[in-house]
C-alpha cells in the first residue's frame, strides 16, 4: 500500500477556469448559473432484481426550483446500480439527469455545491472545498439495518446532517452560513482524508511503477529498504 493519493482526484487540483466554462457549455448548462449536483447512493433493500436498484427521489425538485429556479440548477447523478430513470420533464432548465455520464470528476468541476447522503463522492468533492449538505433522511434505517457508517455521521462531515428538503433548501439559502459555522469541522476532514491530493498522485504512482521495475531486487526487499 502506496500513500500517494489518488489519481483520479488529480484533475481536481489541476482543471482550469476554461475547462470549466467549455464543460458548462457542454452540458447545456446556462454560464450565470449556479450548479447544485445531487449524487446519493443506492439502498440494499429497493430493487428491482439483484444489481438493479430503485431509488424514489426524496428531494422535493418542485420546491427548489420555485425558490432557487433564478440562480441555480441543479444535477442529478445517480449511482450507477440504480436503474430507475428520473423523469425530468417538468423541470426543462432547472435540472439535469447526467446518471450516465462517463467522467463524474466533471461533474464536480462545475458544481458550486454538493448534496449527497452516505456515497463517498464527498471524500472526493472535498479537495474542491465547496460546500456539501448531507440529505439524510432515512439515516437512521440505513445506520441500523442496511450498512451502518465508517465514520461519526453526527460529528465528523463536513456539513449538516439534512432531514427534510425544506431544510435542504435553507442551508443553500444560508449556504455561505453553513460554510463559516462548518469551517473548523471542513479543515479537520480535509487534512485527514484529502492530504495526499496535491495534483501529482499519477505522477508518485507511475514514478514508483518504474523505479520497481527497474530495480533488479527482490520486491520484498525494494518495499523493506523503501520503509525503512
Amino acid at each position: 500500500m502506496i500513500k500517494y493519493g489518488y489519481p483520479r482526484n488529480d484533475i481536481l487540483k489541476n482543471y482550469t477556469e476554461e475547462y470549466s466554462d467549455q464543460l458548462k457549455e457542454k452540458l447545456h448548462i446556462p454560464p450565470y448559473k449556479k450548479v447544485i449536483l445531487y449524487a446519493p447512493t443506492w439502498r440494499d433493500d429497493e430493487y428491482h432484481k439483484i444489481g438493479q436498484y430503485k431509488f424514489q427521489l426524496q428531494l422535493d425538485l418542485h420546491l427548489l426550483q420555485q425558490e432557487l429556479g433564478e440562480e441555480y440548477v441543479i444535477i442529478l447523478r445517480m449511482h450507477y446500480l440504480i436503474s430507475d430513470h428520473i423523469d425530468l420533464t417538468d423541470f426543462s432548465g432547472f435540472a439535469y439527469d447526467y446518471s450516465s455520464y462517463n467522467d463524474i470528476n466533471d461533474l464536480y468541476i462545475v458544481s458550486d455545491l454538493l448534496i449527497t447522503d452516505y456515497s463517498s463522492v464527498f471524500f472526493d468533492f472535498a479537495n474542491l472545498r465547496r460546500p456539501i449538505l448531507f440529505f439524510t433522511y432515512d439515516i437512521d434505517k440505513y445506520k441500523d439495518m442496511l450498512r451502518g457508517f465508517y465514520i461519526d455521521m453526527e460529528n465528523d462531515l463536513p456539513g449538516p446532517l439534512l432531514y427534510t428538503s425544506e431544510e435542504v433548501l435553507d442551508s443553500i439559502k444560508r449556504i455561505a452560513q453553513i460554510e463559516r459555522e462548518f469551517l473548523t469541522k471542513y479543515n479537520e476532514f480535509y487534512d485527514t482524508f484529502c492530504a495526499f491530493d496535491d495534483g501529482r498522485a499519477s505522477e508518485r504512482a507511475v514514478q514508483q511503477l518504474f523505479d520497481n521495475v527497474n530495480d533488479s531486487k527482490p520486491i520484498e526487499q525494494r518495499y523493506i529498504a523503501n520503509d525503512e
